[in-house]
């Protein structure tokens, strides 16, 4: 049972550490449009979807080889421990 919550605990630490920089980008942005619009009072819904949408590809395309090399460790990680975890 404590090899499965270790597991549970890197795994859910691994999606916060690659899903972070996105995710703080895009509320990054989304702050500053929001602040736009709100001292130019024009209130379109859609302005801040296609500057989010750009800043994230952006980040993905960036990131992505740190993220996909650490979702390789662990992966490589986690088969080279699977029989502590299967008794």
């Amino acid at each position: 049972m404590d090899y499965f919550v270790g597991v549970a605990k890197q795994t859910l630490f691994l999606a916060l550490i690659i899903t972070s920089p996105p995710v703080l980008l895009a509320m990054l942005v989304g702050l500053v449009i929001s602040i736009l619009q709100a001292t130019t009072q024009i209130q379109e819904q859609t302005l801040t979807f296609v500057p989010k949408l750009v800043v994230v590809v952006l980040t993905l395309i960036v990131t992505a080889e740190l993220m996909s090399g650490q979702l390789l460790s662990f992966t490589h990680w986690l088969f080279d421990n699977f029989a502590q975890y299967v008794h």
